[in-house]
C-alpha cells in the first residue's frame, strides 16, 4: 500500500517503506541462530577488509571445507561460464576476463555467508525470510535517518551505497550487469516487461528487478522470466540479511528498509547467477531512487509521465520530469516515448547536462510495414507506446553489445546540437523488427496489467491504473473489452466496480473518469424513452437511482442504451468511437475495500503483508472513498442519493455468515449503490455470489446481508446472465484479487 497520513517514506522506497507499527513476531534470525541472545554481531562474522569479505581460502579456515569449496566451484564455473553459441557465451566470457577479480570476489563472499538455516525446510526458512524481510518496514533507526535526510535526498544515495558495500558489493560491481534502467509514471512495468520477453527470445539469460510484487515478494527479481525460487530466494535473502547485520556498529546502526533491501538482494542475485542482462524498474523517481546507484546501463528508458507520488516528487509533471530525468548519464543513449511539451523539454534539459544523448521512440505504427500488424501480449491500446520503447531499449542494448550491428546504428547527438523548431529531441531511426522482437511483443505477459479473466458467467477485468492518465488508459480498454464480449439474450447484465486508491492520490479525479453518466455531449440529461418511464412512474423514479433500476427491470423495460453500457452509443457504432473521457464506464454497484485480503493480520501471507498501515486506517480511507463516490453520484445524478457514511462504529456482524459488512446509516439505504467491505475475500464473495467456480466458497453458508442494498443486490448477481467487474485503483488490490482467484500464483 501506498504513503499514508504521516507515514515517512523515502526517496527510492518503491515497494514498502518505512512507517507504522512495529511487527510482532519474532525475527527468523532468532530462531535460526539460537534466540536472541545469539544476534550476529561484528565479532561474530569475519572481518571485512576494504568492504570485501575473506578469500575461499580464509572462508575455509572460519566456515569449514565446505565454504571453500562452493567458492571453488563459483569460480571454476565462472572460467567455463561461456557455454552458448554466439555473442552471449563470448560476452560473457569477455566480462570473466575484464572483471574476474570483482567475480571472485563475490563468490567467496557467497561461500562465507550463504548457509541456510539449519533444521528448517525449504518452505519453512522462505516464510521466516519474507517474515524478517518486512520487520524492515517498520525499522525505527532507518525513520529517524530518513527525517534527517528528507531535507538532503542525496545523503539516501550515499547511504544506498554504503548499504551496498557493507553487503560485500561495490558499486562498480554493477557494471557487469549491462543493466538496462527505466522509469516512468505509467507503463514502465509493462515496458520492461515487453523488452525482458523480447531478449530473452534471443537466448539471453535474463534478469529483471520491477516492485510492487502482486502475490509474493519473489516476483520482484526474476531469473528468465520466472520468479525467484524458493530456495534461490531463502538462500540470498540470508547471505545478505547476515552481512549488514554482521556490520553493524556505532556508526552504522541501522538496516535498510524494505525496497533497498530488496534491491540489493536483486543485483546479488543477478551477479551470483550470472545473467547477461538485468532490466531493472526505477522504484519511484529516478534521481533519488535507490536503482540509481547504478552508474553504467547500457541504456535509459522513460514512459509516459504523470502525476503520481507528488509528496515525494512534486506536484507538477515538470517537477516530475525532472525527478525522472535523473537516471541519465554521460554517454549512455536513452529513449523517451512521446510526452507533452513541457516536461519533455525538461527531459531533453537533463540529458543535455549530462551529456546523454535523448531519441524519442517513432510510434509503433511506424514500424508495421505493409500489411504487418504487431500483435501484443498486453492488451489496451496504451500498451503500444510500450511496445514501441521496448523495441528501442533492446535493439540498442543488442547493438552496444555486439550481438546485432544493424544499419540503423544510433547518431551520437551532442548537447549543443540544434534541433528542428517542431521537434526539441530526435526521433530515434525505425527498423524491421527482427523474429525474435515480433515474437517477444506477442509472448510478452505481465499480471494485473489490462488482464481478463472469464471464471464461467463472472468475467473479471483487472488493471492495476493508479494514476488520472492511467485510468483513462483503463476506461478506454475495458469499455471496448465488455463491449467485444457476447450480450446476454436477456440482457441481464450487472457490471461492479472494485476499487482502493493508496498514499496522496486524487481519489476524486479517479473515481470522477470512472462514474456512471447519464449527459449527453451537451450536458443535459438523456431522454430514457417514454416505455421506461411510463413503467417506473414519478414516484419510483425519484426514490431509486436509475443505475439500479437499470438491472432491477424486465429486459424488455429496460432503457434502449442498456445493451452498449452508454446513453450515446449505437449498437452499430465502433466501439474506439466511444472510447473517450466523455464515455466513462456504467457501474451498477461500486465496491470498496481495503488491499487486506483477510480482515484478522494472522489469516494474510507474509507477501502481502503491510505494517505501515492499519486496518483502522485502510478501511477509513475506503469510506472517504465511498463519499466521494456519493458525492459525485449527487453532482451527476441528482439529489436522491442519501447522506455518506460517517466513520465510527463501522464493523457489524453479519449473524447469517460471519461475514462483516460497513453499513451506511442512510433513511433510505435503497438509494444507495455503494458498498464497503473490510476486506478483499469478503468483497469478493458478496459480488460473486457463488457463482465463479475459481472462488472458494466461504465455511457458512452465504446468506443475505442485512443491509438492504447488499440484499437487494445479492438477488440481481444471483440471477443475472453475466456479471462484469472492474477492478482497478491499486496494484495491491489487484494482487490480493489475484491471490483469491488464481490460488497458483501463490505456489
Amino acid at each position: 500500500m501506498g504513503l499514508r497520513g504521516g507515514a515517512v517514506r523515502g526517496w527510492g522506497d518503491g515497494g514498502k517503506g518505512g512507517g507504522g507499527e512495529r511487527c510482532s513476531q519474532r525475527p527468523a534470525w532468532d530462531r535460526c541462530l539460537g534466540g536472541p541472545s545469539r544476534r550476529p554481531s561484528p565479532s561474530r562474522l569475519p572481518p571485512r577488509r576494504g568492504g570485501v569479505l575473506p578469500s575461499p581460502k580464509m572462508a575455509a579456515g572460519r566456515g569449514g571445507a565446505a565454504a571453500a569449496g562452493t567458492a571453488a566451484r563459483a569460480n571454476s564455473g565462472r572460467r567455463g561460464a561461456a557455454r552458448r553459441d554466439g555473442g552471449a557465451g563470448a560476452a560473457r566470457a569477455a566480462r570473466g576476463a575484464a572483471g574476474g577479480g570483482g567475480e571472485r570476489r563475490e563468490a567467496a563472499q557467497h561461500a562465507a555467508g550463504a548457509r541456510p538455516c539449519s533444521g528448517l525446510s525449504a518452505a519453512a526458512s522462505l516464510q521466516d525470510a519474507i517474515r524478517t524481510l518486512n520487520t524492515l518496514q517498520t525499522n525505527a533507526s532507518y525513520l529517524e535517518q530518513v527525517k534527517r535526510e528528507r531535507g538532503d535526498p542525496r545523503a539516501q544515495l550515499e547511504a544506498m551505497r554504503g548499504f551496498l558495500e557493507r553487503s560485500g558489493l561495490q558499486v562498480e560491481d554493477l557494471d557487469r550487469l549491462n543493466i538496462i534502467h527505466v522509469t516512468g509514471t505509467k507503463g514502465k512495468g509493462s515496458a520492461c516487461a515487453f523488452t525482458e520477453r523480447i531478449l530473452r527470445g534471443y537466448g539471453l539469460r535474463t534478469g529483471f528487478y520491477s516492485s510492487p510484487h502482486l502475490v509474493q515478494v519473489r516476483e520482484r527479481i526474476r531469473i528468465n522470466g520466472q520468479p525467484l525460487s524458493k530456495e534461490l530466494f531463502s538462500k540470498y535473502f540470508w547471505l545478505v540479511y547476515r552481512r549488514l547485520r554482521g556490520t553493524k556498529d556505532e556508526s552504522q546502526a541501522n538496516m535498510p528498509a524494505y525496497f533497498r533491501f530488496l534491491t540489493i538482494m536483486a543485483f546479488h542475485v543477478f551477479l551470483q547467477e550470472k545473467v547477461d542482462l538485468a532490466v531493472v524498474e526505477v522504484g519511484i523517481g529516478g534521481a533519488f531512487d535507490c536503482t540509481n546507484i547504478i552508474r553504467a546501463p547500457v541504456v535509459c528508458g522513460v514512459s509516459s509521465l504523470g502525476i503520481d507520488h507528488t509528496s515525494i516528487l512534486g506536484d507538477t509533471v515538470e517537477k516530475i520530469a525532472w525527478q525522472k530525468g535523473g537516471i541519465f548519464k554521460p554517454g549512455v543513449p536513452a529513449f523517451t516515448v512521446p510526452q507533452p511539451e513541457q516536461p519533455l523539454e525538461v527531459l531533453r534539459d537533463r540529458a543535455r547536462e549530462c551529456g546523454c544523448p535523448l531519441y524519442l521512440c517513432p510510434e509503433l505504427d511506424a514500424f508495421e510495414a505493409g500489411t504487418q500488424v504487431l500483435e501484443l501480449g498486453l492488451a489496451g491500446s496504451h500498451q503500444r507506446s510500450n511496445a514501441a520503447l521496448a523495441l528501442q531499449l533492446s535493439r540498442t542494448w543488442l547493438q552496444r553489445r555486439g550481438y546485432e550491428a544493424g544499419t540503423d546504428v544510433l547518431q551520437d547527438v551532442l548537447p549543443g546540437a540544434e534541433l528542428s523548431a517542431q521537434r526539441s529531441v530526435p526521433l530515434a531511426p525505425t527498423f524491421c523488427p527482427s523474429d525474435a522482437m515480433i515474437q517477444g511483443l506477442r509472448d510478452t505477459e505481465w499480471p494485473g496489467r489490462t488482464q481478463v479473466l472469464p471464471h464461467g458467467p463472472v468475467t473479471w477485468y483487472i488493471d492495476g491504473a493508479h494514476t488520472t492518465s492511467s485510468i483513462q488508459a483503463c476506461v478506454r480498454w475495458f469499455r471496448q473489452a465488455a463491449l467485444n464480449e457476447d450480450k446476454p439474450q436477456d440482457g441481464s447484465e450487472v457490471r461492479v466496480l472494485l476499487f482502493n486508491a493508496t498514499g496522496d492520490r486524487d481519489t476524486a479525479a479517479l473515481l470522477k473518469l470512472l462514474l456512471v453518466r447519464f449527459w449527453g455531449a451537451g450536458g443535459g440529461m438523456l431522454s430514457l424513452g417514454p416505455t421506461l418511464l411510463q413503467v417506473l412512474g414519478a414516484t419510483w423514479w425519484s426514490c431509486c437511482p436509475s443505475v439500479l433500476l437499470s438491472c432491477c427491470l424486465p429486459a424488455q423495460c429496460r432503457p434502449p442504451f442498456r445493451g452498449a453500457h452508454s446513453p450515446s452509443c449505437s449498437p452499430n457504432t465502433p466501439p474506439s468511437s466511444h472510447a473517450g473521457l466523455g464515455q466513462p464506464c456504467h457501474f451498477d454497484y461500486a465496491v470498496f475495500c481495503p488491499n487486506f485480503t483477510e480482515v484478522s493480520v494472522a489469516a494474510n501471507s507474509a507477501d502481502q503483508q503491510n505494517f505501515n498501515v492499519t486496518l483502522e486506517n485502510a478501511l477509513t480511507r475506503c469510506v472517504e472513498n465511498q463519499k466521494t463516490w456519493t458525492r459525485l453520484m449527487e453532482e451527476k445524478g441528482g439529489p436522491w442519493l442519501p447522506a455518506p457514511l460517517e466513520v465510527g462504529g463501522l464493523l457489524q456482524p453479519d449473524p447469517l455468515r460471519g461475514a462483516l459488512l460497513l453499513v451506511p446509516p442512510a433513511e433510505r439505504p435503497l438509494n444507495s449503490t455503494s458498498l464497503v467491505f473490510p476486506c478483499i475475500s469478503h468483497a469478493l464473495q458478496w459480488i460473486t455470489q457463488g457463482r465463479d467456480p475459481h472462488l472458494p466458497l466461504p465455511a457458512s453458508k452465504v446468506g443475505a446481508h442485512p443491509h438492504p442494498v447488499a440484499t437487494s443486490g445479492a438477488v440481481l448477481l444471483q440471477e443475472a446472465a453475466a456479471i462484469r467487474v472492474l477492478v482497478t485503483g491499486s496494484l495491491h488490490l489487484v494482487g490480493g484479487v489475484l491471490k483469491l482467484l488464481d490460488p497458483t500464483l501463490s505456489q
